[in-house]
């Protein structure tokens, strides 16, 4: 295994988890990164490391370019265990390291690992001199930890970007224009509208200092380094931060004997008819996460389900809880469902969307087994008021 060169003395050293398929419940059908760089300079430093079990892999690659002995520093950009991982058995190979990370950053690693590293905790702006080459600090809270923070190596343009711009890909490529561009965007979309889309107010007011960077390389903690699309990943960013949306309408439903799926399917096609791009997306055939990656860039978000118990079917309810946390805003929402008796399911959809901030179109709820004409004009009628 070897390191892939960014540009001179700086390489990628990170590992490939190629069977990874959930990510805190994200469904990373083409499994994941976690990228490490290795700077050699007058002083050799490691920009943090990769999940544990990937540790002996890190270091085969560090190992093929540098004696891993000789690292100097260690900077931590972030504490969660996909980058620290690595971190307890890379410092008993180089106890006399020091570490650097924000405030946040040492006490989540202390609190993690109990152990006490040659920690320098450094703050936005600072610089710390490497030899030939420098990095600057920029502390980034809350995308999506406290502890966040990127650094920017000015010498050769280089922003280590952390989780920001990341994409969970596996592949033997390094970089942006090695891959379908397509499919890098759909990855890096999925990533911000799973992880980073309830952080994109933080997103939003960091993303001036970036956009001022000279920029030639953006190395995320996941995924692909960008060096040929970077002023697009850039552009997608200040779109997803400032919740702009599109004209499309995405259902997500499940249903038991299909009356909620033909409500579903006729709110499709009204939407549809009405110029409308349209995603229809059962949970019983679509991942949440999948979802999500939609959701992103939806203006109109409709949930439908019939009422089980008193409440909710368990996957639209667990569908919400996801929706709630990620929290997109300046969306319209739309509660629908079939019942047989009790009907509370479409009331309970509704208080959610509500909560999250939503607008709300007027609700369809429907008793047994629709009339699909009938059905057809009382939906056409809904959304024509709607728009209006």
């Amino acid at each position: 295994m070897k390191a892939v060169e960014l540009t001179e003395n700086i390489y990628w050293v990170g590992g490939i988890d190629w069977d990874l398929r959930n990510f805190h419940g994200y469904s990373t059908q083409r499994g994941s990164t976690y990228n490490a760089y290795l700077i050699i300079d007058e002083k050799v430093t490691l920009i943090d490391t990769v999940k544990d079990y990937l540790y002996d892999e890190m270091i085969e690659r560090i190992s093929s370019v540098i004696d891993p002995t000789e690292i100097d520093y260690v900077v931590s950009n972030h504490v969660e265990m996909d980058h620290s991982g690595g971190l307890p058995e890379l410092m008993e190979l180089i106890p006399e390291a020091t570490v650097f990370t924000s405030p946040k950053g040492k006490a989540g690693l202390k609190a993690h690992y109990k152990k006490d590293w040659n920690f320098s905790v450094v703050k936005s702006n600072q610089s710390l001199d490497l030899g030939q080459r420098s990095l600057q600090f920029v502390l980034t809270p809350m995308v999506h930890w406290p502890d966040n923070m990127v650094a920017y190596l000015p010498e050769d343009k280089i922003l280590f970007s952390n989780d920001a711009f990341g994409q969970h890909i596996a592949s033997s490529e390094r970089f942006d224009d090695q891959l379908a561009y397509d499919v890098i965007m759909e990855e890096a979309s999925k990533y911000y509208a799973n992880i980073v889309l309830p952080y994109s107010g933080q997103v939003e007011r960091i993303l001036p200092t970036v956009e001022e960077l000279d920029l030639e390389i953006v190395a995320p903690s996941h995924g692909v380094v960008w060096r040929n699309h970077i002023a697009e990943i850039l552009e997608q960013y200040e779109k997803w931060a400032n919740n702009q949306t599109e004209e499309k309408a995405v259902i997500v439903y499940d249903t038991m004997w299909d009356s909620t799926k033909k409500i579903a399917e006729t709110l499709g096609g009204t939407f549809a008819a009405q110029g409308v791009s349209t995603r229809m997306m059962s949970l019983d055939a679509n991942h949440i996460s999948d979802i999500m990656t939609e959701v992103l860039t939806a203006k109109y978000i409709c949930v439908g389900s019939p009422t089980l118990n008193n409440n909710l079917l368990p996957s639209v309810a667990s569908f919400l809880t996801y929706l709630k946390g990620l929290a997109p805003k300046n969306r319209y929402g739309l509660a629908f469902g079939s019942y047989g008796w009790g009907g509370q399911s479409v009331d309970q959809i509704e208080e959610v969307l509500e909560e999250i901030g939503f607008e709300l179109l007027e609700q369809i709820k429907y008793q047994y087994i629709p009339d699909g004409e009938k059905l057809k004009e009382e939906v056409a009628e809904k959304l024509d008021e709607s728009n209006e």
